[in-house]
């Protein structure tokens, strides 16, 4: 049962929740809180949450946890909305800075979030922007499970072929696995076809999303990405940050690139191998409810 935040109280005695939801260029979150009240969702308990048509809709999520240590603020918890656990997701990160703002759960503008592969910080822009740090990125990590075919120490590319159809991308970890792939026309990629087979191939054992990149010029980049256990979506932060390091590793890109998605862009910036990935962008609440448990 969903309500809005100004339902009444359920006549049944049911246990509710509040949360509220936000989006990232169209990349769209239900946001949790998790620190003062304990409770487990169910992963078919969360794919019905994420159901666009009877559930509140969602592309991933995220349930903000207490941290474990000092030096953390937060702990960052995310879901699929098929169930399934996410490592890592940019857009997702800076909408969490938001709702715990929001919530009055802190009142720091610059945060440091325990995800489940690692630590990134998150800085609130005096213009209301989010900056992420999201950390170093690698081409072969645990991170990035990847069974590899045909890696030269001379190249970074591998190839996977779907349908008699061979596809070349280069790996990259960004807390979460990615194969980003270049294409001369992003609008034309055949991320619907396939999108889905790629991201579950076996040569990915953990599955991965997959990047469908136009290098327009050194500064400019267009981007479409189908997401492991939620489709493509309107945007993907942490995969426009695997597209900038796949462009830089090749040459093809600089420091500083603009990427655009289908639901608007963002600024990352990366100096190279061995520094962390700077991601900038915009937030939106979108409403907020509560729901039975």
């Amino acid at each position: 049962m969903l309500k809005t935040a100004h339902s009444p109280p359920s006549p049944f005695g049911m246990t509710t929740l509040p949360f509220r939801k936000y989006h990232g260029l169209g990349n769209d979150f239900m946001v949790l809180d998790r620190t003062s009240k304990h409770f487990v969702l169910p992963s078919e308990r969360i794919k019905a949450l994420g159901d666009r048509h009877t559930g509140v809709g969602f592309d991933q999520l995220l349930i903000v946890d207490p941290p474990d240590t000092p030096d953390i603020d937060f702990t960052y918890t995310i879901y699929n909305s098929d169930g399934s656990r996410a490592e890592q997701c940019g857009n997702g990160a800076r909408c969490f800075v938001r709702f715990v703002l929001d919530n009055g759960l802190t009142v720091k503008r610059f945060l440091r979030l325990q995800t489940s592969t690692g630590v990134i910080s998150a800085a609130l822009q005096d213009s209301g922007l989010v900056e992420i740090d999201m950390g170093v990125p690698a081409h072969y990590s645990p991170d990035l499970p990847f069974q590899e075919q045909n890696h030269e120490p001379t190249t970074l590319l591998q190839s996977v072929t779907v349908e008699d159809q061979e596809f070349q991308f280069l790996p990259v970890s960004m807390g979460n696995p990615h194969a980003v792939i270049e294409v001369d026309d992003v609008s034309k990629a055949p991320v619907e076809r396939f999108g889905h087979q790629l991201a579950t191939h076996s040569l990915f054992p953990a599955g991965v999303n997959v990047g469908f990149c136009q290098y327009v010029d050194r500064g400019f980049v267009r981007l479409r990405v189908f997401e492991r256990g939620a489709g493509e979506t309107r945007a993907c932060g942490s995969g426009a940050c695997a597209a900038v390091v796949a462009g830089i590793a090749q040459g093809k890109l600089s420091a500083k690139v603009k990427v655009s998605l289908p639901g608007g862009k963002l600024r990352i910036v990366w100096n190279g191998p061995g520094q962390t990935v700077k991601m900038l962008g915009p937030t939106a609440t979108v409403f907020r409810g509560e729901f039975s448990l």
